[in-house]
């Protein structure tokens, strides 16, 4: 009788184990959405929505990406919901493609940015000296040209394939990263524990990843949302001008470009690209808002 009770406990006792470390990260941050405003949540809300259909494009489309389905400047109707463009492609589809085009690549740019950005401003903070004069006039003299005649600079001459459309935005908005990650990291390498650290012997690699990177996360976390709409932007601000996403790829900017004509008939299709870049823009803004606020340790009013 003893064994079964014991038997009985211990299942008891596993039903009942303690959250990981993740489950309870997910569950304070379901809890700190709850509380949030509603700003905050209807940002976060539009965001899911962009990814799932970023992520799920290719189900939820009718047609191909660049498939010719109909003529010309089709209305708006049963067989294509949001009408066609200029050379008879389905709107809707390549409008949903086009979430995933604008919003996949402008995302890798940023991320690339930061990496670029991020490592040499917390590297300059940290060691000083020559390397930190040598990056800080580098990122001067390519923020004294204006990012944008910059980039259609350099995509005229290296040309505009998504590699290198990539690789030139990355660079260009790197440098904001770079002075604010140099600005923030002077505060903390200066702080008793960061010279503990290195009285103890601490390498570089450690100083860095252990000890500056945690306390200068909020306001990198904030800028990453901040640049990821500047370089989505940037991206369909090229595209519109033609030396961004080349056809027959589906992109926001290129396509408010094909179809302008139609607004001179009354008609708003070409402005429903440019509306999902506004819807998205605001909605990440929106967010980066309330998380600098939790971040900023402001008290909200009873």
């Amino acid at each position: 009788m003893s064994q079964e009770i014991d038997s009985t406990v211990g299942q008891t006792a596993d039903a009942v184990a303690p959250p990981t470390r993740r489950e309870r990260r997910l569950s304070d941050a379901l809890k700190q959405l709850k509380k949030a405003p509603m700003s905050a949540k209807f940002g976060v809300i539009v965001i899911l929505i962009y990814f799932v259909v970023a992520l799920f494009a290719p189900l939820l489309t009718p047609y191909g990406e660049s498939e010719v389905v109909g003529v010309e400047f089709e209305e708006w109707g049963e067989e294509f919901i949001l009408g066609t463009d200029n050379l008879g492609r389905d709107m809707l589809t390549r409008l949903l493609y086009g979430a995933r085009n604008t919003i996949g690549i402008a995302l890798i740019t940023t991320i690339l940015a930061f990496l670029i950005g991020g490592v040499g401003g917390i590297l300059a903070a940290t060691l000083g000296g020559w390397l930190d004069q040598v990056f800080s006039r580098v990122v001067d003299i390519l923020m004294a040209i204006p990012a944008l005649i910059f980039a259609l600079l350099l995509l005229t001459i290296f040309g505009t394939s998504i590699p290198v459309l990539v690789l030139v935005i990355a660079v260009l908005d790197s440098t904001r990263v770079y002075r604010l990650a140099r600005a923030v990291s002077l505060n903390v390498v200066v702080m008793d524990f960061v010279e503990a650290a290195r009285l103890r012997g601490e390498g570089l690699g450690w100083i860095t990843l252990k000890e500056v990177l945690p306390n200068i996360m909020p306001p990198l976390v904030a800028e990453f949302g901040l640049r990821f709409c500047f370089v989505f932007l940037t991206i369909a601000s090229l595209s519109f001008l033609g030396l961004g996403l080349q056809p027959p790829t589906a992109d926001w900017g290129s396509m408010v470009r094909d179809n302008a004509t139609l607004i001179t008939y009354g008609d708003i299709t070409p402005l429903l690209p440019a509306a999902a870049i506004a819807l998205l823009t605001v909605a990440v803004n929106f967010v980066v808002d309330w998380f600098l606020h939790k971040t900023s340790g402001l008290r909200d009013d009873q």
